[in-house]
């Protein structure tokens, strides 16, 4: 029926063409229907999936757009939501074998919102088991890198970030708890927000009071990432942290200039090795800011070394939540063995180690505030490594090291969940051997429009929308 070029299209320019009835949505529907049929077996990126529902939202979405009733942002664009968000009637399993039959009774908050906008949902994408390491699972597999088959996705929105680089769908929901939206997007060359907290109503896991979890869009593009975060942002009874209504339009935002913004640049943020070839190809990209007419300097917050807070006072009893979820000594073989083991750290973990935490969090808090007011932004590197191959849990320069360090010990990403305050991810260029870079641009509290318009300034000095993987 068409060409690839729907694949590659805006979610800003499908909704525009079904406004203007050069496209239906039925014809939408039945275009990514056959994308994924070509695509996603190679891939594993999304395993849950309904053509015909697909196709009946679709044509519900047709007979909206013929009864001249106005029209959503996103009428007809479609959306895929990862498998640790409720969708109504499809999988909730978390990637995990135990809860393999668990079906959802109703919409999470922001799936709601991307509906009511004229959102398709396609279906939900691949995570890690109970999102805590790269995309593999013993219930699905796993996610294998557009860019480089064989390589991983990231994680733990691998299957979202996946999608969205092979032209499965231009919006993918994501989550981030120390950098789940920001490392696949990063790893499979697109672009990933992580919000301030509240700014998306959070209702990914069961606790109601967690500074450091967040849904996330995942796009290709800056615009897209605007607009798909002017439809689900705002706030909602089912959050308690989340933030009051703004007036400010996002997608706006990213068409306005940086002119005379300070920004810090940052190779390692003060803690990571960041390997030679990436710490170059972001080294070159923040010029294009100085290009731009900002006054960029290197500088970075004199924070210390923040992993062990992380994982004592973040990471470890967020999982501990999940402790008496299942009985993971009966399903030994059928849940990653790191999964369990991170379980059974929370049971050493204690009081004393989580308070020192969380005044290690507290001092990096004032120390990032006061670094920020001299700049407007902070950039770095968004990981110390490209994509790895699949049968590596970490990059190989942590062999041997603590789980601790496997997983949080080539991440520029989690401080700002520690922080709160907004980062971005967007494609820097590619390694010698084709494997995507990222950039991170972070900034003040609730900065979300100044991080977008970084963002899309950067894009529009260097577009990177036209590189598309071979698959």
């Amino acid at each position: 029926m068409f060409d690839h070029e729907l694949s590659w299209l805006t979610a800003e320019e499908l909704a525009a063409r079904t406004r203007r009835k050069d496209i239906s949505p039925v014809e939408i529907a039945n275009y990514f229907i056959g994308r994924i049929d070509e695509i996603n077996p190679s891939i594993n990126a999304i395993i849950d999936f309904d053509r015909t529902q697909v196709q009946a939202d679709a044509r519900k979405l047709e007979d909206k757009s013929a009864s001249g009733a106005e029209l959503g942002p996103l009428h007809g664009v479609p959306f895929t939501i990862k498998d640790l968000t409720a969708v109504e009637g499809r999988p909730l399993t978390f990637g995990m074998v135990p809860l393999k039959d668990s079906i959802s009774e109703r919409d999470a908050e922001v799936v709601t919102r991307l509906r009511d906008a004229g959102g398709l949902f396609l279906g939900k994408t691949n995570t890690p088991e109970s999102g805590y390491g790269g995309t593999n699972n013993h219930l699905f597999g796993p996610t294998h890198n557009p860019w480089k088959h064989g390589f991983s996705a990231g994680g733990s929105s691998g299957g979202a970030a996946a999608a969205v680089a092979a032209g499965m769908g231009p919006l993918a929901e994501g989550s981030d708890g120390a950098g789940s939206v920001r490392i696949p997007a990063s790893l499979c060359g697109v672009v990933g927000l992580k919000p301030s907290t509240g700014r998306i109503p959070q209702t990914i896991l069961a606790g109601r009071y967690y500074h450091w979890a967040y849904h996330g869009p995942i796009t290709r593009t800056v615009g897209d990432n605007a607009l798909m975060l002017d439809v689900v942002a705002g706030p909602h009874e089912s959050d308690p942290l989340s933030l009051p209504a703004t007036t400010t339009n996002f997608f706006d935002e990213t068409n306005k200039g940086i002119e005379g913004w300070r920004i810090a640049w940052s190779p390692d943020l003060g803690f990571a090795t960041v390997d030679p070839e990436i710490l170059e190809i972001c080294r070159n990209a923040v010029r294009s800011f100085e290009e731009l007419g900002a006054h960029v300097d290197e500088a970075t917050p004199d924070w210390g070394n923040p992993e062990e807070a992380m994982w004592n006072g973040i990471w470890v009893p967020g999982f501990a939540a999940e402790h008496d979820l299942v009985d993971w000594d009966q399903w030994k073989g059928q849940v990653d063995d790191n999964l369990v083991e991170l379980m059974r750290e929370g049971e050493r973990l204690t009081g004393v180690d989580v308070g020192r935490a969380d005044l290690f969090r507290g001092q990096m808090w004032d120390t990032f505030s006061s670094f920020m007011q001299n700049f407007d932004l902070l950039i770095s590197p968004t990981l110390s490594e490209a994509t790895f191959t699949l049968d590596q849990f970490a990059p190989s320069f942590l062999d041997g090291a603590s789980l601790r360090s496997q997983l949080l010990g080539w991440l520029l990403t989690y401080p700002f969940n520690m922080m709160s305050t907004p980062a971005i991810t967007v494609p820097a260029g590619f390694t010698s051997d084709g494997r995507p870079v990222g950039l991170q641009i972070s900034g003040r509290l609730h900065a979300d429009a100044a991080v977008l318009r970084a963002a899309a300034n950067f894009e529009r000095a260097r577009p990177w929308a036209q590189h598309r993987p071979t698959l």
